[in-house]
């Protein structure tokens, strides 16, 4: 699955994946950002994702744009085993989209266009 992340240049942009527990028990995930702009992603709640029985929960993923090109990172759900119970180690694949730029502030210069 592909999660984009589209907005502006500088601009925070936080999406939100959902996980499913169907089973009669805990499952615990350890949650990693590897890849070639994984440092442009974060998870401001930690990396710690716990989901309880016949429930679900869910992880904040967050990137900010530092540059106009395509980011590209990847988010491992690594199961960690409570109680006897292994859940499926899940990837989702990371992708960005500046389609907006803001202006930090605007110079106005005076300067003559032709000099002898």
């Amino acid at each position: 699955k592909t999660i984009e992340f589209t907005g502006a240049l500088h601009a925070a942009v936080v999406k939100q994946v959902r996980l499913k527990n169907p089973s009669v028990k805990t499952l615990v995930y350890n949650a990693t950002l590897v890849g070639r702009d994984a440092d442009d992603f974060s998870l401001p709640k930690g990396n710690t994702v716990t989901v309880t029985p016949k429930r679900q929960a869910s992880i904040n993923v967050e990137f900010t744009s530092r540059f106009l090109r395509p980011a590209e990172a990847v988010l491992l759900l690594i199961s960690k085993n409570v109680g006897g119970i292994d859940g499926a180690t899940l990837t989702f694949s990371l992708k960005s989209e500046v389609n907006h730029i803001e202006p930090v502030d605007t110079l106005k210069c005076k300067s003559p266009c032709y000099e002898l």
